[in-house]
C-alpha cells in the first residue's frame, strides 16, 4: 500500500505543479520556494532538534505559545517550524528568531523527506492535529526518531475514510511513538483505528491555550483611541468567497440605525483584497487599507485588513466579532481568539472545524448563530443596542476558554521524557543572574 501511495503521489506532481502555478495569480507566494517542498533550502539550520509541524495559520497559532514554551526551557535546543501554506510561513517568520527556523516541509515523497532528514537531523518530531504523511512516518519510524501527534483530532468522518483503508492505516498509526488527543471522543476514534491505548494520551486542546500580552491590551487601547473612540466597531474576520457580499450587505443595514458604525473586515486570505476592494467600492463604501497606516475618518465606513498576524490587536478594539468560513461550507475558524477578548461571538452554521469547541461556548451563551444577513443583522443590532448583553456575552464566551486551559502545560510535561532535563539550564541561569546582580550592586 505504502509503494501504491508513493507512486499516486509521483503522478500528482504536475497537478500539485498547476495547482501552485494558478494560486500563484492571485498569491505570488504559491510561486516561491518551490525546491524547499522537495527538501532543498538554502538556509543553515542547526540540526539535532525539536522539529514541530503546523500545516496553515491555525495550527500555527496553536503551536507558537508551544513554542515559546519549549525554546524558553531548552534555549540550547533549535526548534524547526515547518508549515505547507504561504499564509502559515508569513505567521511561522514573525516568530523567527535565534534557534528558531523556518522551511516548508516537503512533499511526502521518500527522497524529498530524506534529504528533509538528512538536513535537520531532528531529535524528535511533532505534528500539530492530525497531519499524517506515511513516507514521513514511516522514515521517522526506522531512524527510531520519536514522533507525537500534539493536539490531535479525529472526527468522525476522517475515522470513517481512514476505516476504509484500516488495512494501511492500522500499521502506520502502530508506528507513531504517541499521540495527544483533545478529548474521550478523539482518543477513542483512534484507538478504534488501531492506535494502542498505551500510546495514546488526551491532553485537551491547545487552541485554549492563548493570552494576551500587557503589551497587546496596551497597543488595542491606543488603536481603539486613533481609530473610533467615539464609534461602535464590528469585526469579520476569516471571511471566504460568498461571506463578504453577506457582511456587507449586513453593514449597509446596520449603518441605517448606527451611521457611524465602522466595519473592520479581515479575509482569510489577504491575496483576495483586491477583489473585496472592488465589492466595496460596488457598495458604496468609503474604505481604507490597514497597509495604508491610514487612520479612519469619520467618513470611512470600513477598514479591510491585507496585513498577517494582527488579528488579537484587532479584536482588542472591536464590540463584537463575527468569524468566517462559518456561512459557507468552509468548517468556521477559530472562535476563541474573540473569546479572550471577552467580545460576543458570532458565527454561521457550519462549524464542524471547530465543532467541540462552538459548542461549548454556545451551550453556556457565548456564541450567536446566524444563518444569513438579515439573522446577522438583528443579531448585531440587538447588541449594539445593550451594552449589558455584550459584556454578558462576552464574558460567556471568556469564561469558557479559561476553564478549557491546561493543555499546553501537559503536553510539555510528556515532552520532558523526550528531551534533556532542565535543571542544569536552570542552575546556570541562576548563577549567571545572581553573578550578575552581585556585580551590579558590589
Amino acid at each position: 500500500m505504502l509503494v501504491l501511495y508513493t507512486i499516486l503521489l509521483y503522478l500528482l506532481q504536475p497537478v500539485i505543479w498547476f495547482r501552485l502555478w494558478y494560486l500563484g495569480y492571485t498569491n505570488p507566494t504559491y510561486r516561491q520556494r518551490w525546491t524547499e517542498r522537495y527538501g532543498f533550502f538554502i538556509q543553515k539550520i542547526q540540526p539535532n532538534g525539536i522539529h514541530l509541524h503546523a500545516v496553515s495559520v491555525g495550527e500555527t497559532l496553536a503551536a507558537i505559545p508551544l513554542i515559546t514554551a519549549l525554546h524558553y526551557d531548552y534555549p540550547d535546543i533549535p526548534i524547526i517550524l515547518t508549515t505547507m501554506t504561504p499564509t502559515g510561513s508569513d505567521l511561522a517568520k514573525t516568530i523567527v528568531d535565534h534557534g528558531i527556523y523556518h522551511v516548508y516541509l516537503p512533499y511526502d515523497l521518500p527522497g524529498s523527506m530524506r534529504r528533509f532528514l538528512k538536513k535537520t537531523r531532528p531529535k524528535l518530531v511533532i505534528i500539530m492535529e492530525t497531519e499524517l504523511w506515511p513516507n514521513m512516518i514511516n522514515l521517522l519510524h526506522s531512524q527510531n526518531i520519536p514522533l507525537i501527534i500534539a493536539n490531535a483530532r479525529l472526527s468522525e468522518r476522517s475515522a470513517r475514510s481512514y476505516q476504509k483503508i484500516s488495512i494501511f492505516m492500522k500499521p502506520l498509526f502502530q508506528t507513531i511513538t504517541l499521540i495527544a488527543a483533545q478529548n474521550k471522543e478523539d482518543s477513542a476514534r483512534f484507538i478504534k483505528l488501531g492506535v494502542k491505548q498505551s500510546n495514546i494520551v488526551i491532553t485537551g486542546n491547545l487552541k485554549f491555550d492563548i493570552h494576551i500580552t500587557s503589551e497587546m491590551t496596551k497597543n488595542s487601547k491606543k488603536l481603539r483611541r486613533q481609530w473610533a473612540s467615539s464609534r461602535p466597531i464590528w469585526i469579520a474576520t476569516s471571511t471566504h468567497h460568498g461571506e463578504e457580499k453577506i457582511i456587507l450587505e449586513t453593514h449597509k443595514k446596520l449603518l441605517e440605525s448606527f451611521p457611524n458604525l465602522l466595519l473592520i473586515l479581515a479575509p482569510r486570505h489577504p491575496s483576495r483584497c483586491q477583489t473585496i476592494c472592488c465589492l466595496t467600492q460596488k457598495y458604496g463604501f468609503n474604505f481604507i487599507l490597514r497597509s495604508s497606516c491610514s487612520t479612519p475618518s469619520i467618513k470611512i465606513n470600513v477598514v479591510i485588513i491585507d496585513t498577517i498576524g494582527e488579528l488579537m490587536l484587532l479584536y482588542g478594539i472591536a464590540d463584537l466579532a463575527f468569524v468566517g468560513g462559518s456561512l459557507v461550507k468552509h468548517g468556521g475558524h477559530n472562535p476563541l481568539e474573540p473569546a479572550l477578548h471577552a467580545i460576543p461571538v458570532l458565527m454561521g452554521p457550519h462549524t464542524f472545524n471547530f465543532k467541540n469547541i462552538c459548542e461549548r461556548i454556545k451551550q453556556d451563551n457565548g456564541l450567536i448563530t446566524v444563518t444569513n444577513s438579515n439573522s446577522l443583522t438583528k443579531s448585531i443590532t440587538m447588541l449594539l443596542l445593550h451594552k449589558d448583553l455584550r459584556i454578558y456575552y462576552g464574558a460567556q464566551a471568556k469564561n469558557v476558554l479559561q476553564n478549557n486551559q491546561g493543555a499546553r502545560n501537559r503536553l510539555l510535561h510528556i515532552l520532558e521524557s523526550f528531551l534533556p532535563p532542565k535543571k542544569n539550564y536552570y542552575e546556570n541561569t541562576t548563577k549567571t543572574i545572581c553573578s550578575h546582580n552581585y556585580k551590579k550592586f558590589s
